[in-house]
């Protein structure tokens, strides 16, 4: 895609939703702007109208339709995610900071090479599986099991205590996708205690079940993987026919620090795994093209009999499903 300064109309069908208000600052046709709805807002230009407008002209802003706007550099995003206006560096990313805002739905997938990315207005994902949403159930044995972090909050703890002992804490969907609809899964996960312990073992991202002491013993999986006592990310997947061993990203997870854990199934002869819009492991190939399903969202953590703590953090497990034939 050639670069544009700003955001282009590139469908509108079905009409785009305007509405007239007082610029609440200066800028220039083009401008994406968050509105006192506090929904994203393209400022659409005049015939013959010069293309700066002064804080408190009457402007024409945009609320719907499909545009090309400027992207973050150097990250991935994928069809159907969420995308946010990183509103200092004016261009879309896939995770939202401090002061950003909602921009819509992506609607073409955009390489890390690209500088634009087509986004539809104001238009949220369709999750097939999305925590506090739908069925989703815990399993704990001993320890200290899945907990929120905060009464109310979002976030959730899955947690051992320093007692030696066998240990499962698992948090997944009832709610199930097919291997063949090509799932994505979504996670932001933070690990506050990798403990001190090749005992503890940290799973995440999409299973055809749990199990009580041994997430080996699943039988289909694509996974992201922790080793207690190390912040390394290794990536690893199972369909019951080739088993890809877990294999090192390069990438650390950072203590204490939330992280975006994408999986990829649209191939599930060639899965792309991706750490903050990042591809990992791109040219190893993790499939689940034998695999029979259904998969599920979960977050899996066990120990031996060790007295090892953990604390993982979770934010939320979410997957689209893309309806594929395999």
């Amino acid at each position: 895609m050639a670069q544009t300064a700003k955001a282009v109309l590139y469908s509108d069908s079905g009409g785009c939703v305007t509405e007239e208000i007082l610029a609440p600052a200066a800028g220039e046709y083009g401008d994406v702007i968050q509105t006192a709805d506090g929904r994203a807002s393209v400022v659409l230009g005049a015939d013959g109208a010069s293309s700066a407008f002064s804080s408190g002209d009457k402007i024409t802003v945009a609320k719907t339709g499909q545009f090309k706007v400027l992207k973050t550099s150097s990250v991935v995003l994928l069809a159907g995610g969420k995308a946010f206006w990183d509103r200092s560096a004016e261009k879309a990313n896939y995770t939202c900071a401090s002061g950003d805002f909602f921009l819509g739905r992506i609607v073409e997938d955009a390489a890390s090479s690209d500088t634009e990315v087509i986004v539809d207005l104001n238009v949220e994902p369709r999750y097939a599986v999305e925590l506090g949403k739908g069925r989703w159930t815990n399993g704990a044995t001993d320890g200290l099991g899945v907990s929120l972090v905060a009464e109310g909050g979002p976030e959730l703890k899955l947690a051992f205590d320093a007692v030696a002992e066998v240990a499962m804490a698992a948090l997944y969907s009832v709610d199930t996708v097919p291997c063949a609809d090509g799932p994505i899964f979504e996670g932001k996960i933070a690990i506050y205690d990798i403990g001190d312990d090749a005992a503890l073992d940290i799973n995440f991202g999409l299973a055809n079940g749990t199990h009580a002491t041994d997430f080996d013993s699943v039988t289909e999986a694509c996974v992201f993987h922790l080793d207690g006592s190390a912040l390394s990310v290794l990536a690893e997947s199972d369909d019951g026919t080739t088993e890809v061993n877990a294999t090192d990203t390069t990438v650390d997870a950072v203590d204490d620090t939330y992280a975006e854990y994408w999986i990829d199934c649209r191939d599930i002869d060639d899965i792309q795994m991706y750490i903050n819009g990042v591809n990992v492991l791109p040219n190893t190939t993790f499939k689940l093209d034998a695999a029979t399903g259904p998969l599920k969202p979960i977050v899996h953590l066990e120990k031996t009999s060790n007295d090892t703590t953990a604390d993982v953090r979770v934010e939320f497990l979410r997957v689209r499903s893309t309806d594929l034939t395999s």
